[in-house]
């Protein structure tokens, strides 16, 4: 049996993809969380063979959890297929990852093949990435223009990427201009909508 650990913060969804699951003869899900770092919490206590992760959940989002879980076989299933999503997810290990509205069987085969050892991708997904350029974000950029698109202020900010507020300006004001954004606001709608952040 292939043991699961289901990450997803929409409950009904990921009861759902539970059942579908249940039904595949060597797939058993073992845990059910609802957020990033009860993903790591249940990894630890369950030992699942395959972790499937949503991107977007509160506190600590799928992709960051990845991050955390080197060696741990993953799928990525999102509703949120960006390139910039896709390109992160692999760099930390993500051997899978496959959009939401895909059948049940096949995020079956995708458990399968990444528990396996391969990689199983959505198509549209790998091309689209393969076609956009690289975030044009440092990771410091990137960090302080998350938390701004959380709505913390350059205090917040600074304080908690202990930095100073010049160097978290500078770091925000880098991050518009990079992105050819007129602003705060629409320097995060355009990372956001690559997946950059």
């Amino acid at each position: 049996m292939i043991r699961v650990l289901l990450a997803d913060n929409e409950r009904l969804v990921r009861q759902a993809i539970a059942t579908l699951l249940a039904m595949e003869p060597d797939i058993e899900v073992v845990a059910q969380v609802s957020g990033g770092a009860e993903a790591l919490a249940g990894v630890a206590e369950h030992a699942p063979d395959v972790v499937v992760l949503d991107i977007e959940m509160p506190g600590m989002d799928g992709l960051t959890a990845a991050e955390r879980l080197p060696g741990q076989a993953m799928v990525i299933l999102t509703s949120f297929g960006r390139p910039g999503y896709l390109r992160r997810a692999l760099a930390a290990g993500v051997r899978g990852f496959i959009p939401k509205d895909v059948p049940a069987g096949e995020l079956a085969a995708a458990i399968r093949r990444v528990h396996e050892g391969g990689r199983y991708l959505d198509p549209e997904l790998a091309a689209s990435a393969m076609t956009t350029g690289e975030s044009p974000l440092t990771d410091r950029e990137r960090d302080a223009l998350s938390l701004a698109a959380r709505g913390a202020r350059v205090t917040e900010i600074a304080a908690t990427l202990h930095l100073t507020e010049g160097t978290v300006r500078n770091y925000l004001s880098s991050a518009i201009s990079k992105l050819g954004a007129a602003n705060r606001i629409t320097a995060i709608r355009a990372a956001q909508d690559m997946g950059w952040i």
